[in-house]
Formats: structure tokens, sequence, C-alpha cells
């Protein structure tokens, strides 16, 4: 096994979700596939990167439904490393992004939990 190449994160809806992820965290769209049963194989991830990607699922019943921004019980269950934490932490404040704190220094880099559309947290990290 060489990597994990995806994450389903289930989202409430298909183009919000798309809409976020381009827009404001800036990722890039690698895939949307019609499946013909009324759902999409959307596949985005980091902007130029070649690594693991997020699958976007909707939520299919009510589980599912219930699982939409509490995937990880609470806990910053995503993290995305950037090479500018100061450029990208302001675009995506501009971009309407929710920190849940203001940026920190820690020893092992800078750092700040944002959430997603549906409350799922998130770490903005570029390390040390």
């Amino acid at each position: 096994m060489s990597h994990i190449a995806l994450v389903t994160l289930v989202v409430r809806d298909y183009d919000e979700a798309l809409g976020f992820y381009t827009d404001a965290l800036g990722f890039e769209l690698v895939e949307d596939t019609d499946r013909g049963d009324g759902s999409r194989w959307i596949v985005v991830r980091p902007r130029g990167t070649e690594g693991t990607g997020l699958l976007l699922a909707r939520a299919k019943d009510e589980v599912q439904s219930a699982s939409v921004g509490a995937q990880t019980g609470g806990r910053v269950g995503f993290f995305l490393h950037t090479e500018d934490f100061a450029g990208d932490h302001a675009r995506m404040v501009a971009a309407g992004v929710r920190f849940l704190e203001e940026p920190r220094h820690e020893v092992y880099g800078s750092v700040a939990v944002f959430e997603d559309l549906y409350g799922n947290r998130w770490d903005l990290l570029q390390p040390a």
C-alpha cells in the first residue's frame, strides 16, 4: 500500500459543498461524475497537489444526515498544511471561512482552527 487516496466527507448538498471547497478553500475539482442514480462522484483536493483527496458524498438517509458536520465528534479531524500561513489565512477569512480562534504560533508551527460549512473542524497549519 502506498497512500490513502480518498477520505469521504458526508455533505448535505453536492453543489454547496463543492462551492465551499473550491471557492472558499481554493481546492481544485479533480472529478465530478454523474453516477446515473442521482448521486455523483465528486473529488476535490488542495490545488496543485497529487495527494489525498476528499470524496464529497451526499447523505442518503437520516443516519448519514445526522453525521454531517460531526464526523469526528467535534474534534479537529482534518489538517490542511500550507507554506503560506498568513496569506492563506487572510484569503480564507476574506472568503468567509469561520475561524474559531486567532492564529497561534506553537513549537510545531503556525495554526488556527476553522470550520467548514457544516461545522467539521480543521487545522490550517504551517509546520515549523
